[in-house]
C-alpha cells in the first residue's frame, strides 16, 4: 500500500517519511535537469529569484519526451540525479524539500537534506510511458531554449515513487546492498 503525498511537501510531511516507504504523489511539482539547474543558480545570483518558489517544492530531474497530439505530455522517465549533485544543496538550503530522480546522491546532498529535512524519491527507470499517464498538466515556466531541459511545472495525481533517502539520511542504496551482500556471504 502506498503512502498519498499531496504537493508542497511539507517538512512535517517529510519528517513523516521513512526510506522504503511507497509513495503516490499529487499536486504541483517542477522538472528541472542541470542545464536548467545550473542556469537557475546563475540567475539566483543576479537576481536573488528563481524561476518559480522554492519553498516546499519538489523537482522532478526528468526531461520529457515531446507529446503526441492530444497527449498533455510525452513519456516522462527519471534522469540520473547525480547529475545535479552540485546544485542540490544549495536548492534544498533555499526550500526545496523533495527531489525525484534515480540513483545514488552524495554525501555532500544527503547531509543538505538532513539539515533541510527533506527527502530523496526514486522513480522507476525505464516505466516513462507509465509515470506519463500520472501528469495531468505541463506548462514551461523557464528556460524554453533549452527544450527538453526546460522547466516545466507539472500537475501531477497519484505519480509512483519510492523513498530512497529520509530526512534522517537513511538509504535505500546502501541498506538494501548491505543486505543482499550478507545473504550473499552467507549461502541464502
Amino acid at each position: 500500500m502506498s503512502i498519498a503525498i499531496t504537493l508542497p511537501l511539507t517538512k512535517a510531511q517529510t519528517a513523516a517519511l521513512h526510506a522504503g516507504d511507497i509513495v503516490a504523489i499529487s499536486g504541483t511539482l517542477y522538472t528541472a535537469r542541470d542545464a536548467a539547474h545550473k542556469r537557475m543558480l546563475e540567475d539566483y545570483e543576479k537576481t536573488g529569484r528563481f524561476p518559480f518558489d522554492m519553498e516546499n517544492a519538489t523537482i522532478y530531474y526528468t526531461g520529457p519526451a515531446p507529446a503526441k497530439p492530444g497527449q498533455v505530455i510525452g513519456p516522462i522517465g527519471p534522469t540520473t540525479s547525480y547529475r545535479m549533485d552540485a546544485y542540490a544543496p544549495f536548492l534544498l538550503d533555499h526550500g526545496e524539500t523533495g527531489m525525484i530522480g534515480k540513483g545514488k546522491r552524495s554525501e555532500a546532498v544527503v547531509e543538505a537534506m538532513k539539515r533541510n529535512t527533506a527527502v530523496y524519491f526514486a522513480a522507476t527507470g525505464g516505466a516513462a510511458a507509465l509515470l506519463q499517464s500520472h501528469i495531468l498538466s505541463s506548462e514551461i515556466i523557464a528556460y524554453e531554449d533549452l527544450g527538453a531541459e526546460a522547466i516545466r511545472r507539472l500537475e501531477v495525481r497519484d505519480l509512483p515513487a519510492i523513498v530512497v533517502i529520509d530526512s534522517q539520511g537513511n538509504d535505500l542504496y546502501a541498506t538494501e546492498k548491505a543486505k543482499y551482500r550478507q545473504k550473499d556471504v552467507l549461502g541464502e
